[in-house]
């Protein structure tokens, strides 16, 4: 009989309706229950996608024995983290702070009153490797809080103390101000200090595309002309395209390498992920024009449109990591979508293409992965390949995985991912002329406005087969739905992107911002959970912290509202703090650094819609690399946007005005005039 999440619209809660145990979403109703009864609470939050979330799920959450005793002696809570990021952030923050570790799923124990006590990942059926069977956890847990219930209480204070206790608002510097540009220049050194040298990107395993630092990093570049700054962009990007991170056949990257090379990826694919690379290997090819990073762009815009687009027009969150290894056993193996052995090429390609694919793609007997598969790989060959070849080589590949069965999607539909979508694909159809791509973004935006966002312009933050869920956009939702929007508005020329941008922009200032600068996650009026979460360093995605940051300056700019270049400011100055102490976990505030000490530049393009030279201008604006500037096109005689007011045409001819806090150079009709003035 399902429990009470078949009630549910996130796909992971529907995961678990079948399961024998007893499972409350998320509820008021959940912790009264178990105040009723006298018992603890068990939260456990993963997501979709999540491999090891699959793995607890199928080892204890179906065992009917498991599910007795937790039903008699907890209450169990379970939470889709993409759904409910504050409550995830809120108890993610007391695991690391109490084992020095964090991940999914997420298992706390809690009090009736929501304090943790106990806390923990995934726990195996059995005892493994030192760490104790899930059954023995539960039974510790309820011995402790049958005979130990003062001393249970006592610790769940403490933390909550403790948790309470924590402040970001010393972090900032007095003066409140954003970084100069020595600061952004030792944040810089920190990088290099980093650097992976040999394989490209940061740190050891496992790795995490960089996207927020790539930004940083061609800001910085585009800014200063540092070399060093662009080879750790274009090295990156290169093995992170090459490895098996990227689908060589399908495209679109999976969320994390397991190892330091780039070879063998976490399978999932995660709308985000693929929305900021998208972006980052569009901006590189503006840089430096490399046919890579341009092939890499469109095919992951492309894949984003095939594999992540709803029927409604928005994005779906993700694909997952696992799928059904197509042996008949019903068995879900993670990769079994994705890899090859030697025999499987032959039996698609024949013996020739087998061995020419082989080598291209790094498919060998031993293989890279599991049971002797292998992860495909587009290394770096040396001398020519056959183009052609390849070419049909990999459609042949891919029209063989299409037989395969597929990984599930979780097909809700989050708020703050579809505002990321929405910039990559605008500028990646701006660049490559793909006004579909355009299209696909303006789609995802319409639903956004007609779905997701209410008479008050509060956002909500998932929705699925075009119903909104029931819960409350956070910080990330309103700042990168404003950054897509602003994009959309920059990209389109049309100017209604840029005030529903501003009225999501005003609930920030409202909802979600201090007077000293700082931020919270979620809003003043939003449900209240043992701490109020706040973040200002990225995790896959940019933080909201400076995600806001970076659309209040990119809206001043259009609009030389002193209010919301002032709270950016403010904003910025945790990056002063943070910047050169933890630049790998603070890229995007510093690329919005990049984009204040650079002004940033401001363009009006006006001219008759459809013109040619109007047309040419845009483009050249579009293009250019002056660190987060802003674009805005328009019809002469139309101030839509402000930064467009009191533009005229030049002798009759189409003209952009490039400008800093609204004081402007003399407007220009040349296009590679345009460019040259902004770093093109």
């Amino acid at each position: 009989m399902p429990n009470r999440l078949a009630q549910e619209t996130s796909p992971y809660l529907l995961q678990h309706a079948d399961n024998p145990v007893d499972w409350w979403p998320w509820s008021a109703d959940a912790f009264e229950e178990a105040r009723r009864r006298g018992v603890p609470v068990l939260l456990s939050v993963g997501y979709s996608s999540c491999h090891w979330c699959h793995v607890m799920a199928h080892e204890s959450f179906e065992d009917q024995a498991t599910a007795a005793l937790l039903n008699e002696h907890f209450v169990a809570v379970k939470v889709d983290r993409e759904e409910r990021p504050d409550v995830d952030a809120v108890y993610m923050e007391a695991v690391q702070a109490a084992t020095g570790q964090g991940g999914w799923p997420m298992t706390v124990f809690l009090t009736p009153d929501a304090e943790p006590f106990y806390f923990g990942t995934y726990f195996p059926p059995e005892p493994r490797h030192g760490m104790p069977s899930f059954g023995q956890i539960l039974e510790g847990v309820r011995s402790a809080w049958t005979d130990r219930r003062d001393e249970v209480g006592e610790v769940a204070g403490r933390i909550v103390a403790d948790l309470a206790g924590r402040s970001l608002t010393e972090s900032l510097p007095a003066d409140r101000r954003p970084p100069r540009p020595e600061e952004l220049h030792g944040a810089l050194m920190g990088l290099t200090r980093e650097f992976d040298a040999v394989h490209g990107g940061f740190g050891g395993a496992p790795k995490f595309p960089p996207s927020m630092v790539l930004e940083f990093l061609l800001r910085h570049h585009a800014r200063t002309g540092s070399a060093g700054a662009l080879e750790m962009v274009q090295a990156t990007c290169s093995a992170m395209a090459r490895g098996g991170l990227y689908d060589q056949l399908g495209g679109g990257f999976a969320r994390y390498a397991v190892d330091a090379t780039w070879t063998v990826p976490h399978f999932e694919k995660m709308l985000y992920d693929n929305a900021l690379l998208c972006r980052t290997y569009a901006h590189l090819w503006r840089s430096t024009g490399s046919d890579l990073a341009r092939r890499i762009a469109v095919e992951t815009a492309d894949f984003m449109v095939r594999e992540l687009r709803t029927d409604q027009g928005g994005f779906a969150s993700a694909l997952d990591a696992d799928s059904d290894d197509g042996s008949g056993s019903g068995r879900h193996v993670e990769g079994a979508y994705y890899v090859w052995t030697p025999e499987q090429l032959r039996a698609v390609l024949g013996e020739k293409d087998a061995e020419f694919a082989a080598a291209c793609f790094g498919v060998t007997e031993e293989g890279t992965f599991e049971e002797g598969a292998s992860v495909l790989q587009l290394p770096d060959l040396e001398g020519p390949v056959d183009a052609e070849r390849l070419a049909s080589v990999k459609q042949r590949l891919l029209a063989a995985r299409e037989e395969r069965p597929r990984p599930g999607r979780d097909d809700k539909v989050v708020a703050s991912w579809n505002g990321l979508a929405i910039a990559a694909l605008a500028e990646t159809g701006a660049y490559f002329d793909r006004p579909d791509l355009i299209q696909a973004a303006t789609d995802a935006a319409d639903l956004l406005v007609r779905v997701h966002m209410d008479w008050q312009a509060r956002l909500h933050r998932t929705s699925r087969d075009g119903t909104p869920g029931a819960n409350s956009g956070v910080l990330e939702d309103y700042a990168d739905v404003a950054e897509g929007f602003l994009t959309l508005a920059s990209v389109t020329g049309e100017g209604v992107w840029a005030e529903f941008a501003g009225f999501f922009l005003d609930t920030v200032l409202l909802q979600f911002t201090t007077e000293d600068g700082a931020l919270y996650d979620t809003a003043a009026d939003a449900e209240a959970l043992i701490r109020r979460p706040q973040d200002p360093t990225d995790n896959a995605t940019p933080s909201g912290w400076t995600a806001a940051a970076g659309a209040l300056l990119s809206y001043a700019a259009l609009t030389g509202s002193d209010l919301h270049r002032g709270a950016a400011e403010r904003a910025l100055g945790i990056v002063t703090a943070l910047g050169g102490r933890a630049p790998r976990f603070i890229g995007w505030g510093l690329a919005v650094a990049e984009a204040a000490l650079d002004g940033p530049r401001e363009v009006a393009v006006v001219g008759p819609q459809g013109d040619p030279a109007t047309v040419a201008l845009h483009r050249a604006a579009l293009l250019g690399t002056a660190p987060g500037a802003v674009v805005a096109l328009g019809e002469p005689g139309v101030d839509e946007v402000p930064l467009l007011k009191d533009r005229p045409l030049v002798d009759g001819r189409p003209a952009a005005y490039v400008c800093r806090h609204f004081t402007c150079e003399r407007p220009t009709t040349d296009p590679e005039e345009l460019t040259e003035r902004l770093g093109g």
